[in-house]
């Protein structure tokens, strides 16, 4: 993937930021606390005080990571309210929010090759056949390719 393999030092990138999925995304998720916030949303935390507790972030940057992942539709509000108290709301992953998956358990694979140097927390396994499971770069035929053997071509 990189430019070692041709020898050409590149001094600006091929694709404008506003042409780069990952550059957009990051306008949404540019920050350590949405990514955690997301993280807890995929563990299935939905409360806003569970979630403080849980990542120890401060009041008021969680409500604006929230109103902004709300916004960005990655999380919706669902009403709820607990015996004696007032209306509040839980924060549910969207199908949008969902295909995210992908990029925390890949973050969250690396994170544990290179940082923990241990195996992952979770273990990954098929629902169906039980056989384990880690994200990749995967053939047509499911033969899984090395990032370095991977082209990239510009449109």
């Amino acid at each position: 993937m990189s430019n070692s393999d041709n020898k050409i030092i590149r001094h600006r990138s091929p694709i404008p930021l506003n042409q780069c999925g990952a550059a957009l995304a990051t306008d949404i998720i540019s920050d350590r606390w949405t990514v955690l916030i997301i993280r807890e949303a995929f563990y299935g935390v939905k409360r806003y005080d569970d979630i403080r507790e849980d990542i120890q972030i401060p009041r008021s940057v969680l409500t604006t990571r929230l109103k902004r992942l709300v916004e960005a539709e990655i999380l919706e509000r669902e009403p709820y309210r607990e015996a004696g108290s007032r209306t509040r709301y839980a924060y549910i992953l969207t199908n949008k929010g969902k295909d995210l998956g992908l990029m925390l358990l890949a973050l969250m694979q690396w994170g544990d090759k290179h940082i923990r140097n241990s195996n992952s927390a979770i273990i990954l396994r098929d629902k169906e056949d039980g056989k384990l499971l880690k994200v990749g770069l995967i053939k047509d035929d499911t033969e899984t390719v090395p990032i370095d053997a991977v082209s990239i071509t510009l449109r």
